[in-house]
Parts: C-alpha cells; structure tokens; sequence
C-alpha cells in the first residue's frame, strides 16, 4: 500500500508540477504561426488555458477511477486514456507558452477536486465509473467544438491542436460506452455541465 501511495502521489508532483512530453508530434508542429493582434493573442491563451486546465481535470478524473476500478481491464483503460491526455496537456501548454501565456493558477485547486470526483465515481462501480467518463469525454467534445469556432480563423496551429485533441476524446467515449458504461440519469449530466461551466469561466481569466 504505501508503494502505490507513492505512485500515485508520484503522479500528482508530475501532472501539477512537471513539464508534460508528448512521445506523438505536436500537431501544430510544421504549421506556420499566423499573424496575430494582442488582443488574439489573449483570447487564444484563454481558451488554451482552459484547455489546459481541462486536462488537468482529466489526470486527476482518471487517477481516481483508475484506484477504484474493480476490474483490471477498466484500470488500464483509464490509464491509458489518461495517458494520451498528457499529450494533450504538453500541446495546450507549449501552445500557450508559445503565446506568451501562463497555465491557470487554480490547477491544483481542480486537480483535488476532479480526484475525489475520480475515486467517488469508481466507489460507485465499474459501469457508473464509465458512464462518467464517457459523458465527460462527450462535454469535452462539445466544449473542443466551440472553441473552434471562438478562435480567430486563420490560427491554424490552435486548429491543428484542437482538432486532434476532439478526435482523442470522442475515441475515449466511444471506448468507455464499448466497456460498458451505464447512461448517467440527467440531473447528473447537469451537475457535471454547471462544474464545467465554473472551471471553464475561472480559468480563462485566471
């Protein structure tokens, strides 16, 4: 027990504190960088950084269900998914770095948050644990899809990284549902979409 207290707390220190690596190229990596206003440019950093954040969110979702999950191939269904999500955070973060930005200071604020959201969710069972996932990955999709239309048109290097990011994540759902994830009743769905709604509206600014 205490080994795989250090692990996980090993995973914390990382995800918080350590610069993210993507083993895949960055999606942006051989796009030009497109002739941006400051104003752009801080819009962009915005919804990059919710990104961001939104990924942290996700390690910490995952890092709980993962402790909780009952069977062996939904553990490392939930790790591997949160694996290709520290791609996603190397790519939102060099792409705000990038910008002159800096990632939310509230990040480990929602990281304890979304942990103990993480190991409820898995305390409740397997399916209720996917289902979790899934209508996650479903909100995430929802929310990618209109921060592309919110950045400048012709920012084709936060396209690139949006649009892979989407196609990540609608993968991840669509793995969840295959696994068996139980349809969440609506007043949860709800709960989860005012949460969001919170985290996506401090970390813009913050």
């Amino acid at each position: 027990m205490l080994d795989r207290a250090i692990v996980e707390f090993d995973k914390i220190v990382k995800n918080l504190f350590h610069k993210p690596i993507s083993k895949r190229n960055h999606p942006d990596e051989f796009i030009v960088e497109a002739d941006l206003s400051e104003a752009e440019k801080a819009h962009i950093i915005g919804l990059m950084r919710v990104n961001h954040c939104g990924e942290i969110c996700a390690q910490a979702l995952y890092q709980g269900q993962a402790l909780t999950a009952r069977d062996q191939a939904h553990r490392e269904a939930f790790d591997h998914a949160a694996y290709e999500e520290i791609e996603h955070l190397a790519w939102t973060e060099h792409r705000i770095k990038e910008l002159g930005g800096k990632t939310s200071v509230l990040n480990p604020l929602f990281y304890a948050g979304s942990l103990a959201i993480g190991i409820g969710a898995g305390v409740l069972g397997d399916k209720w644990s996917l289902g979790f996932l899934e209508e996650t990955e479903k909100q995430v999709e929802s929310h990618l899809t209109e921060h592309l239309d919110k950045i400048p048109e012709h920012d084709n290097k936060s396209r690139a990284v949006l649009e892979q990011m989407r196609e990540d994540e609608i993968r991840h759902a669509h793995m969840a549902h295959d696994s068996g994830a139980a349809d969440l009743p609506a007043p949860i769905k709800n709960i989860m979409k005012i949460t969001s709604k919170v985290m996506t509206s401090l970390s813009y600014k913050i």
